[in-house]
């Protein structure tokens, strides 16, 4: 049963969700946490490890909830669940969007997709941001703590260091690692 419900939940996400993998993130959240299969901060290391790994965010982190959830063919559902829906949709945009692009209701439509998609992109940095910096907890105490101000740090460095020096998300990514570790293993950080 635990394997059709994976393939329902991401069957949906993937048919209603526009705008990629980012977008999905309010979704998969209320989809997981709902269902019991992790917690929050569970969910938001699923995040990060599905953004530092190569391929597809929304594929990897269908494929990491699948595997924790049903193993191997849970995996298998989750992922398929949530690639079938837009691959049958853009083979149907594709062949009618090049004739209709300029139509004015098609315009609308596209503009209202991007708004919405940029709303949900912003709810999940809120969303992601606010359990990172305050976890469970969001007392005057966190502002006392060393983990607040360096997690905001490399932030601000790592967003000056793509925004304005143009640093491959690469290196980015390797860089924030490497600041957590350092931080982490000195001990200036509680991990």
């Amino acid at each position: 049963m635990i394997y059709l419900t994976l393939f329902l939940e991401f069957l949906k996400m993937g048919a209603l969700t526009f705008g990629g993998g980012y977008a999905m993130i309010p979704f998969i959240e209320e989809t997981v946490i709902s269902h019991g299969w992790m917690s929050t901060e569970q969910l938001i290391d699923f995040i990060a490890v599905s953004e530092s790994t190569p391929g597809a965010f929304a594929v990897n982190i269908s494929t990491y909830i699948g595997i924790s959830v049903g193993g191997v063919f849970g995996a298998c559902c989750a992922t398929l669940g949530l690639v079938l829906p837009p691959f049958v949709i853009t083979l149907i945009i594709a062949k009618f969007y090049a004739r209709y692009r300029e139509n004015i209701v098609v315009r609308g439509v596209m503009l209202g997709l991007k708004s919405t998609v940029v709303g949900l992109i912003g709810a999940t940095v809120v969303s992601v941001g606010f359990e990172i910096l305050f976890g469970e907890h969001m007392t005057t105490a966190v502002f006392g703590s060393a983990n607040f101000y360096i997690t905001l740090l490399i932030f601000a460095v790592m967003l000056f260091l793509l925004l304005y020096r143009k640093l491959s998300p690469v290196i980015i990514v390797l860089l924030s690692a490497a600041a957590g570790i350092v931080f982490g293993y000195t001990g200036v950080i509680k991990i």
